[in-house]
């Protein structure tokens, strides 16, 4: 089975899925942000990855996301769809019915739960690489699976023409450019793609073809400015835009349980987000209300939304004392309501 002529490259969005107030797939509400996305001018859409909480999601719904985001696309952008199951043969369904929708390819993360030899995630993609009907993208993730290496990554993409790319989110930039330098004379048509935001300027600086950013889901803008600011050599201005992706990209990610700070701004931006899965504690929900403080006063930084009521202070953005002393008695209220405090 060949692979496509098409090279994957540019910003992926790994979208969030909005829910409705039941905790169920909010229909109208993905298609919108679906069409805003396209609009801002992402380069294709990533479905069912980790921003998109695949895992908390069943079988069935996570081929329904795919099923309406591709009916809703319509083909103006590509899709690549995260289609990483429990077990090979689960996957090779997934990678049949993403085929089927007319998807560009998917994106399969390493095994996770058992942890893995190299030989045995070699054996695991070697399996997928040889059956698939449709191309195939490597996810790197070693905190959360077993790590895919430079030898195992060259080796597949000698031995399987529809393993064509791979996403990897170490964020380390020097295992990036061995794989780079181990592949691409084998397979000149090999993608690599950048799953760390705070780092996509120097991974496209040494020769990735585009990310699969998070951010991208909340500042599409930003994202597809610094990618094109990047490949036009304009390199003052895109550090510039680096160094404020990289502090939104730490504000999302260190300062509430991920995604739910992707979810925060997403909401700052106008759409309706709703809750994830997980089950919050009081503490969690707080982190959240202090966060969204944060976020609106550096989304009102970059034009996107206005300053909270009172302001944002010079210099960065900390949160409204009375802001935090609301919150806290509303969580103590609620604390003593369930008989947790007094």
């Amino acid at each position: 089975m060949a692979a496509s002529s098409t090279r994957l490259s540019g910003i992926f969005t790994p979208n969030i899925v909005p829910l409705d107030a039941h905790g169920e797939i909010n229909e109208g509400e993905l298609r919108r942000y679906v069409d805003w996305l396209i609009e801002k001018g992402v380069h294709g859409l990533y479905p069912n990855g980790s921003t998109g909480e695949f895992l908390r999601f069943t079988v069935e719904e996570r081929r329904r996301i795919i099923a309406i985001i591709a009916d809703q696309t319509r083909g103006r952008v590509p899709i690549l769809a995260g289609a990483a199951e429990a077990n090979v043969k689960e996957t090779l369904k997934a990678c049949e019915a993403y085929h089927e929708m007319g998807c560009r390819a998917v994106a399969i993360v390493s095994p996770f739960y058992f942890k893995l030899s190299p030989a045995a995630v070699y054996a695991y993609f070697k399996e997928i690489g040889d059956n698939t009907p449709i191309d195939v993208t490597l996810y790197n993730i070693p905190m959360f699976a077993s790590p895919i290496d430079v030898p195992t990554v060259r080796r597949l993409a000698e031995e399987c023409p529809r393993i064509v790319a791979i996403k990897d989110s170490s964020g380390d930039l020097p295992h990036m450019m061995r794989m780079i330098s181990a592949v691409r004379p084998v397979r000149p048509d090999f993608s690599f793609m950048t799953g760390w935001d705070a780092a996509l300027m120097p991974m496209l600086l040494i020769g990735c073809d585009g990310g699969t950013n998070a951010t991208s889901g909340v500042v599409p803008e930003i994202t597809r400015r610094l990618y094109d600011l990047t490949l036009l050599g304009r390199m003052e201005e895109a550090r510039d835009l680096q160094y404020r992706l990289l502090t939104l990209f730490d504000t999302m990610i260190q300062n509430c349980e991920f995604p739910e700070g992707f979810r925060a701004a997403l909401a700052l931006r106008g759409f309706k987000p709703g809750s994830g899965r997980q089950p919050q504690s009081p503490s969690q929900k707080l982190e959240v209300e202090i966060l969204r403080n944060q976020l609106q006063c550096l989304l009102s930084a970059e034009g996107f939304v206005d300053e909270p009521v009172g302001g944002c202070p010079a210099g960065q953005p900390t949160t409204n004392p009375d802001d935090v002393a609301r919150i806290v008695a509303g969580v103590v209220e609620e604390l003593r309501r369930l008989g947790l405090a007094t």
